[in-house]
């Protein structure tokens, strides 16, 4: 078989053919091929067909979690947490370990199907498998094509719906919604915290500054700033990154002629662009922004290593999605259409009249507007398609091509157009865009998205509707639609509803240490063609691989997947809680770090005390007894909250903060 005639699986259904209610948490390798060019496989481009990172690059792909073979997969155990974490001074690693595992919420129930863990991050009462007589668990229930519905359609995905409001109102202001929002979910975290939980949600995490900007701004005075993100000044890790990502600005013009120097020197811009985007999420402070980048780079997803675009796929990130992202989508959607990065990734530059590609016509329909099958047909693809010719690329820039486009009358869904002319096909073409970007479906698969995004994994419709509504009525204003989220009790009222992918928990667990983008004093490098910086945004890259969760670095076109039960991989889990002692105890060293016993000056004399120092300050919340005894029993079987400790917490201040991290409330945004 040509590796260009992979057929395609239709949403919902398994690579046998049959129905498969998970069909879509598995990556496509194919798509149809009813123009004889079909769609490359992403194993032809060095991936696995689940979309997984190569061994030789590191990775060992994303951690989704599949509730038919995670139990025989794993045996049902839970991967070891690695003696070399561990210092002398550990008095018992087993009790540490089995503590560990208690306090983050029962790590080994993650692989038989995510029930525990589901009552442990999101409350009592959601346990699916006691959902009582009068809420039976409906095990017939759809499929749904989107890929993050199709993952909530499970026994994990029914427990925490059952614990998601389902309803709301609208208020004049977000600090109007917060004070009128109640909060009936069950969840471990504080629900009367709106600050906290504003943080938590708009932020890859928040650190004393944010904490403290938002009380003294007030909720709507944050919020508002943050939509205005060039009022915020660079942080100096923003101004490190952008002096030292040299390719970062660079024009492809420049990239071209510098290449072989760049070569030399081990210099590659899709790479630097990764870090780029890493720096962002853990230096700046318009996290909004940075947040919703984030958000643009899954739903809008063009993979950051495909073969050709290693000079122009960041020139997509900044002249499309972050030029955008507070913005119009139907301008990002447009100028994304007109950009060769996209172009190239999903084999536009390959389709002429005669020899027609749908990749590109079928994800604009699929992923990047009204959502899988959402009311278009095979048909309705194919005109697309014709439509779309004529858009090309040279010398990896965008260019139009008159003599390669479809000449004669176009429907697609309602758009109807003569398309009489090659030289005017051009502007055809960016008016069925517009008419893409502004269809009362993709206002509701954006709302829907972003829902999930910021809210829950089963976000209300009341909310959505609502979002999907200002969309519409503000011309695609990804702001208006922010408002009307954050002004609604539905967002006030998610507390505890969402838990962090995993590069959010290292991003979160760095900004919550406060780690500085400067080298320390007296730090070498055998390296001197990049920074020290730029070096350890590398080491965590390699990292983020292997979790399976690097900014745009998933192969396949449909992003990585926002809803808690993909990532449910205690391997993972326990990955994380181990980075996280890496960054504690500064295993980072290009990066600068607060001594562990530093992080509270002049911290309490007893343990219970420093304790609720050291929650107050890293997470913004004080734990209960259970929770509180637990960790000081990784100390000491003896410990109890009147134990006299020193600044060093009798020599296991990084294993206490190691577990404070390891809890849900860290977990949880």
């Amino acid at each position: 078989m040509n590796e260009r005639d992979v057929p395609r699986r239709r949403p919902g259904q398994g690579p046998d053919g049959n129905h498969d209610p998970y069909a879509d948490s598995y990556f496509e390798s194919g798509y149809e091929d009813q123009t004889g060019t079909g769609r490359r496989p992403f194993a032809a481009r060095g991936y696995d067909r689940q979309g997984a990172m190569p061994a030789d690059r590191g990775g060992s792909g994303p951690h989704f979690y599949d509730p038919s073979t995670a139990a025989r997969s794993y045996g049902g155990g839970l991967p070891d947490i690695e003696d070399e974490d561990f210092d002398d001074e550990e008095p018992s690693n087993w009790r540490r370990r089995t503590a560990m595992i208690a306090i983050g919420g029962g790590a080994a129930a993650l692989i038989g199907g995510g029930a525990y863990a589901v009552t442990q991050f999101f409350g009592e009462g959601t346990d699916p498998s006691n959902t009582g007589a009068e809420t039976p668990v409906d095990t017939a229930a759809p499929a749904y094509v989107d890929q993050n519905q199709s993952l909530m359609n499970g026994q994990a995905g029914l427990g925490i719906r059952k614990n998601t409001p389902t309803t709301g109102n609208s208020f004049g202001t977000p600090a109007d919604a917060a004070k009128n929002a109640k909060v009936t979910a069950k969840t471990v975290l504080p629900t009367k915290d709106p600050v906290r939980h504003l943080a938590t949600r708009l932020t890859f995490g928040p650190n004393s500054k944010t904490i403290a900007d938002i009380n003294k701004l007030g909720i709507n005075g944050w919020i508002a700033k943050q939509l205005k993100p060039e009022t915020i000044p660079l942080t100096r890790g923003e101004q490190k990154a952008d002096a030292e990502l040299v390719t970062w600005a660079m024009s492809y013009e420049q990239l071209k002629a510098q290449r072989e120097d760049l070569d030399k020197k081990g210099i590659q811009a899709d790479e630097q662009n990764v870090r780029y985007a890493i720096a962002k999420q853990l230096f700046s402070d318009r996290q909004l922004f940075e947040m919703m980048v984030d958000f643009f780079g899954d739903y809008f997803h063009v993979a950051a290593f495909h073969e050709g675009n290693e000079l122009t796929r960041a020139s997509f990130e900044r002249d499309v999605i972050r030029k955008h992202a507070l913005g119009n989508y139907v301008d990002m959607f447009i100028a994304g259409n007109k950009h060769s990065a996209l172009l190239k990734y999903l084999d536009q530059d390959e389709s002429t009249k005669d020899a027609i590609n749908e990749n590109l016509a079928r994800e604009n329909l699929e992923l990047y507007t009204v959502g899988a099958f959402n009311g278009y047909t095979e048909t309705d693809v194919r005109q697309a398609a014709m439509l779309q010719t004529g858009r090309s690329v040279r010398d990896n820039q965008y260019v139009y091509r008159p003599e390669q486009h479809y000449v004669g009358p176009i429907k697609i869904m309602g758009f109807t157009h003569a398309n009489p002319t090659a030289e005017g096909g051009e502007a055809v073409q960016e008016a069925y865009f517009r008419y893409l970007a502004l269809h009362p479906n993709t206002a509701r698969y954006m709302a829907q998205n972003l829902a999930t995004r910021f809210v829950s994994d089963v976000p209300p419709k009341s909310l959505v509707d609502a979002m999907a509504k200002t969309y519409l009525d503000k011309k695609s204003n990804i702001p208006a639609v922010l408002m009307t989220m954050l002004s609604r009790t539905e967002f006030w009222a998610s507390v505890g509803q969402k838990v962090r992918r995993p590069g959010e928990y290292l991003v979160a667990t760095y900004r919550a240490l406060e780690i500085g983008a400067e080298a320390p004093a007296g730090f070498t490098s055998n390296n001197t063609n990049v920074s020290p910086m730029v070096q350890g945004l590398g080491d965590i890259k390699r990292k983020l691989e292997e979790f399976g969760h690097a900014p745009m670095e998933l192969p396949t076109p449909n992003g990585y997947p926002d809803v808690y039960v993909a990532w449910t991989s205690a391997g993972t889990m326990v990955n994380q809680w181990n980075d996280a002692y890496t960054a504690i105890t500064g295993g980072r060293r290009q990066f600068t770090w607060q001594k562990p016993e530093a992080i509270i000056a002049n911290p309490p004399a007893t343990a219970g005390a420093y304790l609720d120092a050291l929650t107050k300050k890293l997470i913004n919340v004080t734990l209960d007894n259970d929770r509180r005894l637990a960790i000081l029993h990784i100390v000491s079987p003896t410990m109890t909250a009147s134990t006299p400790v020193d600044a060093t917490f009798n020599g296991a201040i990084a294993s206490v903060i190691r577990a404070i991290f390891a809890t849900p409330h860290h977990h949880l945004r």
